[in-house]
């Protein structure tokens, strides 16, 4: 059977969680995933997939589409299970062949699926929320019995070597980018942060592309006993950092979800988005910590902006830090 979840890194890793489920009740089948190419590496030597397929986008969307699709046909899937909600992964199940098609209604073609589920979020009023896991759970509800899984990732021994290169006897770890501007915590505030936890050491995790912001908060902070480890890990060894940590500050962004997956200690920083939109920490004991003053403006959308549409960036700006200084304090 397949699972197909070509969206954000966040997202690959969270459809971790219903091969989990699968797996445990049905533990014959052979399992495969589609992920969108450059997130493959979450699923490194994963113990119970036999294969993982990638999807580039940028070699041309349609002609690379079509020659997915064939790939698909060519093994004969029984079942497609697909938590993507947009009308390319919409294409692939639909005529993939499978006698089984499972996605959500928003997807604008899942018309072509024999099973369609709601995916609904909560509002900022709402008390109770489902999370994402639980919602991709409702796609295997008739496979499958009992509550969701947990998302899981597998380091490997070469996963945690790296990890060990910056793995300090007691740090914590800061995870300050994201695609999304207004999803992310502001510089400004990283750089006061580190500089008043400058008795703990820090590692900065991230990609590539965050190196130089890593290095700014760093260099600013006047932090000295900080490492820059910014496209120098792997996810998986990323993850397997993130475990050995006495604490994970993150924004609403993957780092989240990789925390998640190994079960490593987390606060997640909310800046224009919200928890009940069910994309929040898994872990019982995860904290949270976003501003107390009620905004008319916020949430501003699912993913929020490349810059704030009020131009005050309140939700970000008015967060209690002294809660985020509390929360490293005491995890030492």
């Amino acid at each position: 059977m397949l699972f197909i979840q070509t969206a954000f890194i966040g997202d690959a890793v969270l459809v971790s969680a219903l091969l989990e489920k699968w797996h445990a009740q049905h533990p014959q089948d052979e399992l495969f995933l589609l992920l969108r190419k450059g997130n493959e590496g979450i699923y490194d030597e994963h113990p119970f997939l036999k294969k993982c397929f990638t999807w580039n986008k940028k070699e041309g969307k349609y002609r690379s589409l079509w020659k997915m699709l064939r790939s698909i046909r060519k093994e004969q899937f029984d079942v497609v299970i697909n938590p993507h909600r947009f009308a390319s992964s919409g294409f692939l199940t639909g005529f993939s062949g499978a006698k089984h098609k499972m996605g959500f209604d928003k997807n604008p073609l899942s018309f072509l699926f024999s099973g369609r589920y709601p995916h609904v979020l909560g509002t900022k009023k709402s008390k109770r929320y489902q999370h994402e896991i639980d919602r991709n759970q409702s796609l295997i509800s008739s496979f499958t019995e009992g509550n969701a899984a947990q998302p899981q990732l597998y380091p490997l021994q070469k996963h945690e070597a790296e990890a060990e290169t910056f793995a300090k006897e007691a740090f914590f770890c800061i995870a300050p980018a994201s695609v999304w501007a207004t999803k992310a915590y502001p510089e400004a505030q990283w750089v006061a942060l580190l500089a008043n936890l400058k008795e703990f050491p820090v590692v900065v995790l991230g990609g590539p592309a965050d190196r130089d912001l890593a290095e700014g908060i760093i260099q600013k902070s006047g932090h000295p006993d900080a490492q820059n480890a910014c496209g120098k890990l792997s996810f998986l060894a990323s993850a397997a950092l993130m475990k050995r940590a006495k604490m994970n500050l993150v924004n609403d962004s993957a780092p989240l979800h990789f925390a998640s997956a190994v079960n490593a200690p987390v606060t997640a920083i909310y800046c224009s988005t919200i928890p009940q939109f069910g994309f929040g920490p898994t872990r019982p004991d995860a904290l949270i910590v976003e501003t107390e003053e009620q905004l008319a403006c916020r949430p501003c959308g699912l993913h929020g902006h490349k810059a704030c549409p009020k131009q005050h960036f309140n939700c970000a700006h008015h967060i209690d830090q002294q809660r985020l200084l509390e929360i490293v304090r005491h995890a030492f």
